[in-house]
């Protein structure tokens, strides 16, 4: 099975893999090859979830400094 791109993740099963990446990969049974691969993965789901992190502390802000006469408008996540 092919792994989903990190940024078509929900952030939560983000951080389930990010877990599970680093469980592996602190128990040392791991060939080198195989330990780089999940390592690599982990730094792209750890981007991920900042990336996600982020457009959600945008989102937060603008949504507490705009006052009730303010219209709204829609949220464009920044690409990275």
């Amino acid at each position: 099975m092919a792994s989903k791109k990190p940024e078509n993740m929900s952030f939560e099963a983000t951080i389930e893999e990010l877990d599970t990446l680093v469980e592996q990969l602190e128990n040392g049974d791991l060939a080198l090859d195989d330990a780089l691969k999940k390592f690599e993965r982990g730094i792209a789901l750890a981007r991920a979830g900042q990336g996600k992190l982020s457009d959600a502390e945008q989102r937060v802000s603008i949504l507490l400094n705009n006052d009730d006469e303010t219209p709204l408008s829609d949220f464009e996540s920044q690409p990275e």
